[in-house]
């Protein structure tokens, strides 16, 4: 069977050449005579392959040397609870922009531990827009302030980040790490679950200014210490080696298209392929605030449940599959990473145009 073209907004698609090169190294990498999950982490070979890793994702995104970069576990869902836990510890408060599910959830884990300001919302609205962040008055007294840069699945994203003055920014950028450019500068922590836009589940990216480390208190829990993994290089304990392995992979391939800001530029072709039509189609319409359209989760719908449903399923016989929106937000959803090949997007359009013909009244 052909490979299809994966839609998915997680566990995500991969480059192809990822894929293979993995494939050639999985029972033997390099010359080490075994695979990459059964060295240990200790070793000098997986020590390379981490420290690559490492050093390629700075590059990538050209983190300051003030900036530690921490590969986790957990998901990003662990980190809405060890942000707080790390760095909610002067006045046991934050505010945070609440902008769909995921901002939700890091609410749900804050109360758990202190007080969180909702500062702004987008939630009566089906999270259908970026609150103005221009017109946002932050709490003076607040440990930090949080974000959710890119809302997968409401299909949203901030154009602009909020200045949060002398608190400390803190992002979660699961579905667009490195999609377009980012001043890393700008933020205290930023954290990522690998699966979406970098590699497969299992690892978690936390960058996070050294500065904030001191907050982490000692009596924490030390696998929720900030500062353990900081001083251990992310190796306290074993780390998801191949999760780490093939994010390497990943690294690498980006890097070797000329990094950041030349797959943002594809991502924005894609992006405006998808969009364009849409926008000139009587039968599709976009669910969300054109000012705030996501360049990797594009949120679409047909005239009716039954067709987005009937949509989900011809699609799939054409290879296009894991198109059905979120189940809480209802309607169709394409995840176009930067993994997704132009190609696919081309198809998913080209397969847009004929059912719009086939089923428009």
């Amino acid at each position: 069977m052909a490979r299809v073209f994966n839609f998915s907004a997680g566990p995500a698609v991969l480059p192809e050449v990822v894929l293979k090169q993995a494939a050639l190294e999985m029972s033997e990498y390099q010359d080490y005579g075994m695979s990459v999950m059964e060295m240990s982490h200790r070793s000098r070979a997986y020590m390379d392959i981490h420290a690559e890793a490492s050093s390629l994702l700075r590059k990538l995104m050209n983190i300051p040397d003030d900036y530690a970069v921490l590969f986790l576990q957990g998901g990003a869902s662990l980190q809405f609870s060890m942000v707080p836990m790390n760095i909610m510890t002067s006045n046991k408060k934050f505010d945070i922009i609440n902008t769909g599910v995921w901002t939700q959830k890091a609410i749900v884990e804050g109360r758990k531990l202190g007080q969180v300001n909702v500062v702004a919302s987008s939630q009566e609205e089906g999270f259908s827009f970026i609150p103005d962040v221009d017109n946002i008055s932050f709490s003076h007294d607040a440990d930090y302030v949080h974000i959710c840069y890119n809302n997968t699945i409401y299909g949203t994203k901030y154009i602009k980040i909020p200045d949060t003055g002398n608190l400390p920014l803190v992002c979660d950028m699961s579905s667009c790490i490195l999609s377009e450019p980012y001043d890393v500068s700008k933020y205290g922590i930023i954290f990522a679950g690998a699966q979406k836009n970098i590699g497969p589940a299992g690892v978690t990216i936390v960058i996070i200014k050294k500065d904030l480390l001191s907050r982490s208190s000692d009596d924490l829990a030390t696998m929720l210490n900030y500062k353990v993994h900081a001083e251990s290089d992310s190796l306290y304990n074993t780390p998801p080696t191949y999760a780490i392995y093939i994010s390497m992979l990943v690294f690498r391939w980006l890097d070797s298209l000329g990094g950041v800001e030349e797959i943002y530029k594809l991502n924005k072709e894609k992006a405006s392929l998808l969009y364009d039509f849409i926008d000139n189609s009587s039968f599709f319409k976009g669910n969300v605030d054109k000012r705030y359209r996501s360049l990797m989760n594009v949120t679409f719908s047909t005239p009716s449940k039954d067709l987005d449903s009937l949509f989900v399923k011809e699609a799939e016989k054409h290879g296009l599959v894991n198109l059905a929106g979120h189940k809480s937000a209802g309607g169709l959803r394409a995840s176009i990473y930067n993994a997704m090949p132009v190609e696919g997007v081309r198809a998913l359009v080209d397969f847009m145009k004929d059912f719009e013909l086939k089923y428009s009244k």
